[in-house]
């Protein structure tokens, strides 16, 4: 049984999808631009991806005027490669994988990207065993697993920073396979599980439910960002591109695209939300 439905990303993704120039658009002189999606600990592979992307590169083809097509990469490393290639112009990935790469990879976020049921933010929670985490200080020795675990001061800086300052030895790990990390909780173990907007919400439907308990949570971060890759996309192809992400929900077409990779919008960027979140994660890095 999975806590939650993962969805691709971002993120953030929230899984890694790539989309990847088809060649330059028939007449143009510039390549088209190829946007990667980003969220490590996402499910899937490439291949099952394919279709799924197929559909969301048309419909971004269609409102921007752009050959675009789509590959999916299931991990942090494919995501950070594909990003170096030369031909990576657009980022559309998950908040712990943006304020972790942003700097080494010129990231430079422009939109907010909306994956389904976060309502445009996330907030992610601590759970452990009932009664055993009365604080920061408790977790002396605990791990914490998370999707977000690869990026271990984004755990410790944005999402639990306002808690309170984490003990040295707490080792933090990436992991999807939070149900057994519950079920580590529930019998004992020095385990908590920092989970997402998605997975809080399924907790309840847990049969061990009552034995858990949240002892935490961040505070409202976005979800995920569009961003652009230094500066590869030429002004006038990124406002194409720009408007046609933040128009896909009004035709049924891009509605449908949006859906394929559970997520229902591009937003205008929560410029100081964001910031705070710089600031924790930068922090906590030190």
């Amino acid at each position: 049984m999975r806590v939650a439905r993962q969805r691709p990303l971002l993120a953030a993704a929230v899984a890694i999808v790539t989309l990847i120039s088809g060649g330059a658009a028939a007449g143009a002189a510039e390549p088209a631009p190829v946007v990667v999606f980003c969220a490590p600990g996402n499910p899937g592979t490439t291949e099952e991806a394919q279709p799924t992307m197929d559909a969301f590169a048309t419909a971004v083809s269609t409102k921007a005027g752009l050959a675009v097509a789509a590959t999916y990469a299931p991990s942090e490393d494919a995501g950070v490669a594909r990003l170096k290639d030369p031909d990576a112009a657009v980022a559309i990935v998950s908040l712990p994988f943006l304020l972790k790469h942003e700097q080494a990879l010129g990231l430079r976020a422009e939109l907010q990207a909306i994956p389904e049921g976060a309502g445009g933010s996330e907030q992610w929670s601590l759970v452990a065993r009932k009664g055993r985490i009365a604080g920061p200080a408790a977790l002396e020795g605990f791990t914490i697993l998370s999707t977000a675990g690869y990026a271990p001061a984004f755990v410790r800086g944005p999402a639990l920073g306002g808690w309170g300052r984490l003990p040295a030895s707490v080792r933090i790990t990436q992991s999807a396979a939070v149900l057994s990390g519950l079920r580590r909780a529930v019998a004992g173990e020095n385990v908590a599980v920092l989970l997402d907007v998605a997975q809080t919400a399924a907790l309840a439907t847990l049969p061990f439910a009552g034995e858990l308990e949240i002892v935490a949570r961040s505070p409202t971060l976005p979800a995920g960002a569009v961003a652009m890759v230094g500066k590869r996309v030429p002004a006038a192809r990124w406002t194409k591109l720009a408007t046609a992400l933040r128009e896909l929900p009004t035709d049924p077409a891009g509605a449908a695209a949006l859906a394929g990779v559970r997520m229902t919008r591009f937003a205008p960027l929560d410029a100081p939300a964001l910031s705070a979140a710089r600031t924790a994660y930068r922090e906590a890095a030190r």
